[in-house]
């Protein structure tokens, strides 16, 4: 798979491939090799070079990723190139039944939708508030709300499943 990674005002091209939990990184031409496991939804076990790396990671609003290793803290944007030509061309929507999950932890401050409520891709479907701001959880498809699995002033955890739309 092939990616284009936005961070601190850096562009890299990247390929990776993975074997079980060996992961195949070539970041602009070098290539890196690590093992990689995923310990709880969001958060990463990483062995490179002997050395052991937690990494947390969540989706912001708008696509962007949080990355946390250690004390230090980066945002960046993933763009995959099999999705650019639909991109120019309007938002992607998704397919298939899915689960809307929290990008982070918080508070359900709104539910905007009901079960049975037929939604747009886009469209608000909660409020969730975190470090006093508020972040609305858009729709990623059209279809028809299935499940809400929480209700307003519910405390919710980073990747928790908020919903599902069908």
């Amino acid at each position: 798979m092939k990616l284009e990674i936005h961070a601190g005002g850096h562009v890299r091209h990247i390929s990776l491939g993975r074997t079980g939990s060996r992961l195949r990184a070539e970041i602009d031409g070098r290539t890196v090799e690590a093992d990689a496991v995923e310990v709880s939804p969001g958060a990463y076990s990483i062995l490179l070079n002997g050395e052991s790396h937690e990494v947390r990671v969540t989706r912001l609003p708008g696509g962007a990723l949080k990355l946390q290793c250690g004390g230090a803290e980066y945002t960046a944007e993933v763009f995959d190139p099999r999705a650019w030509r639909g991109r120019r061309h309007g938002a992607l929507e998704s397919e298939g039944r899915r689960q809307i999950s929290a990008p982070m932890p918080g508070k359900v401050v709104r539910v905007l939708v009901q079960t049975g409520d037929r939604v747009e891709a886009g469209q608000g479907l909660m409020v969730v508030e975190a470090m006093k701001m508020q972040n609305e959880i858009k729709s990623p498809k059209s279809g028809v709300v299935e499940r809400i699995l929480v209700a307003e002033g519910q405390a919710v955890n980073s990747g928790e499943v908020l919903a599902w739309i069908e």
